[in-house]
């Protein structure tokens, strides 16, 4: 397959693999928050509230979390792309 039809061909899948990563994470990411905090919503940066440490800690987790899923969503849409196609997005 050319390379940028294969390109073209992906982007609606990786698009809605991308949604749905985000979606997942989002989950994810309140339950582990509620779990370890004790706390049912994780603190925004500008809550006044809430110390530096605690926004910090959930900043990262959150970031943490969003990445190892994206990675593993597009890694499984790729795999699974090829097994389909026979070939790996670009």
């Amino acid at each position: 397959m050319n390379r940028g039809i294969n390109r073209a061909a992906y982007k609606p899948v990786g698009v809605f693999l991308g949604l749905a990563a985000g979606a997942v994470a989002g989950v994810l990411f309140r339950q582990v928050w509620k779990m370890t905090a004790g706390d049912g919503e994780a603190p925004s940066a500008t809550d006044e509230d809430r110390g530096w440490g605690e926004v910090l800690a959930a900043a990262a987790l959150q970031g943490a979390i969003f990445s190892v899923v994206r990675a593993a969503v597009d890694r499984g849409g790729a795999v699974g792309v090829r097994r389909l196609t026979g070939h790996w997005p670009d």
